[in-house]
């Protein structure tokens, strides 16, 4: 919605808002709530976040982003700062006076034409009420032409009888009504299309025109979306709705137009990129992993498919496997944080490394790169992560310098954009073509500077740094085909019509390796015929 809403050229913006009392996402573990994502700024956020920025090309910060956590920190700080005058603290109006406040500096700070506020959750839960009734208050305040309101239902598909299901959405928008909010539109997430049937009796039992029940059907990509709405004039409704001129005539090319003529001709050429981390059950803890592989399908004309490996089920006593790489053209190992599957990470980081395989590594596979190195070619055989043992004798990755004296966790490590300074004749500098990039980072360890001798006397290259050349950033090995790893995540800043440069090069490499693959493949079929 708040892209197809630029697409018509209105200035927006997106909040999402989550119940839980966690100040942010940062402390969360992906199994329980997919990816966190971080902002420019530093905030650690929802995943949700990063598909706002994805879709309308912009950075977003702190503003963006509100949990119920961060609401009540505001208010019991107020309170012991003496700032409500002797009143006594209430859910209303203090707790929903200052979800309101926030909703409106963001509105300010463009200033935009819209903001589009997410509620998490669903509709009945507990933790919800407040934004809610939030919501209520805004209407109330701000008045009919300046607040409309959009309710997102599941209407499930009945496999034995052939027929959607409507009763879901009927009731869960009865309790919207009787927490006082009448949606204006409701837009109904279904395996297939809406039948005539299923809206019109949803437009009679949730009291809205039958053109504001919206069909929104699995897609095979999240980017036919804005013009799967646009078909069905959502921008002109909440235009209409909100009294806002849109012009009658528009541009008819549809928005991500170029992307979905490349899914209609995905059969061309696949390529398969392996997933090695330990959250690989949750496909949705690397959801900016998987944007950041598509964006750069566009310009090497492949479709990737990804095979997903639980690096924990991986050690010196379970070694690789042929058959577990069969068919794979690149290895990815993600983030994460703590010593389980870090030893089968290190194993996939040797066989890429050994077997000529494109690799790409991400923050915690930068760190574990590094150790693999320095374990197997520097000779340095106990070498190691302090995070995986504390104790080593040789600690290659160490706490940051700034981190060893902080004894909470949350919103305490290195977060946010920071310059990289990319150094000139490497393979980094050959993606990037220039000097300097800002790049997104989440971690507390980095290489020990110790070791940088022994380890660039062997092969290895640091090829982007800190701009002082402190603290290293990038590494690769220029005599591999393609073996790059960075200490930022570079999947954060990944944009449709951007892919990240280390990403696109990767795909690229990914794609040369299985045509030199195939080429050796049919050479031996005729050389056997």
């Amino acid at each position: 919605l708040g892209h197809l809403l630029k697409h018509y050229n209105f200035t927006v913006s997106q909040i999402k808002m989550d119940g839980y009392l966690n100040i942010d996402a940062g402390t969360i573990n992906p199994y329980r709530h997919g990816e966190v994502f971080v902002l420019n700024d530093g905030t650690e956020c929802d995943m949700d976040l990063g598909t706002y920025e994805r879709f309308l090309d912009d950075n977003l910060n702190e503003y963006n982003y509100i949990t119920a956590g961060k609401i009540y920190r505001i208010v019991l700080d107020k309170e012991r700062r003496g700032e409500y005058l002797g009143r006594d603290v209430q859910v209303i109006p203090h707790v929903t006076g200052e979800i309101k406040y926030l909703i409106r500096t963001k509105a300010h700070e463009g200033p935009y034409d819209v903001v589009v506020v997410e509620v998490g959750g669903t509709v009945g839960d507990l933790e919800n009420m407040h934004f809610i009734e939030a919501a209520r208050e805004m209407l109330h305040e701000e008045g009919r032409d300046n607040v409309m309101f959009s309710h997102v239902t599941q209407v499930p598909y009945n496999e034995s009888t052939g027929e959607q299901k409507s009763k879901p959405t009927q009731h869960s928008v009865r309790t919207l009504q009787q927490l006082g909010v009448q949606p204006d539109m409701v837009v109904c997430r279904s395996e297939r299309a809406l039948t005539d049937k299923v809206r019109q009796k949803i437009s009679l039992y949730g009291t809205i025109p039958e053109q504001h029940v919206i069909s929104s059907p699995d897609t095979d990509s999240i980017y036919k979306l804005p013009t799967l709405l646009d078909k069905q004039r959502v921008a002109q409704s909440v235009a209409e709705s909100l009294k806002m001129y849109l012009p009658q005539s528009f541009d008819t090319a549809r928005p991500f137009d170029s992307y979905i003529k490349h899914i209609s001709r995905r059969n061309k050429k696949t390529i398969h990129i392996a997933i090695t981390g330990k959250y690989t059950a949750l496909h949705d803890s690397y959801v900016s992993i998987m944007n950041a592989l598509e964006h750069s399908e566009l310009r090497e004309k492949v479709t990737v498919k990804l095979d997903w490996i639980d690096t924990s089920e991986y050690s010196d006593t379970h070694p690789i496997d042929g058959k577990a790489l069969e068919g794979i053209s690149g290895i990815i190992v993600p983030g994460g944080f703590g010593e389980r599957g870090a030893e089968g990470k290190i194993r996939f980081v040797q066989h890429a490394r050994e077997n000529g395989i494109p690799f790409l590594g991400l923050c915690y596979g930068f760190q574990l790169a590094v150790v693999e190195f320095a374990r197997n070619i520097c000779g340095l055989d106990r070498a190691n992560h302090t995070e995986v043992e504390p104790d080593t004798d040789t600690p290659v990755i160490y706490l940051l310098p700034d981190q060893r004296k902080l004894s909470g966790m949350g919103g305490t490590m290195r977060l946010g954009g920071q310059d990289v300074k990319i150094i000139r004749g490497t393979q980094a500098f050959g993606c990037y073509q220039k000097e300097l990039s800002v790049e997104r980072f989440r971690h507390r360890y980095e290489f020990n500077n110790e070791y940088k001798e022994v380890i660039e006397k062997h092969g290895l290259v640091f090829s982007g740094m800190t701009p002082d050349e402190d603290i290293m950033q990038i590494m690769e090995i220029p005599t591999h085909p393609f073996f790059m790893a960075s200490q930022f995540h570079p999947e954060l800043t990944s944009r449709p019509y951007h892919a990240n440069p280390l990403f696109q090069e990767f795909v690229k490499a990914a794609r040369l390796y299985s045509e030199n693959a195939e080429t050796v493949h049919n050479k031996e079929a005729v050389e056997l015929g």
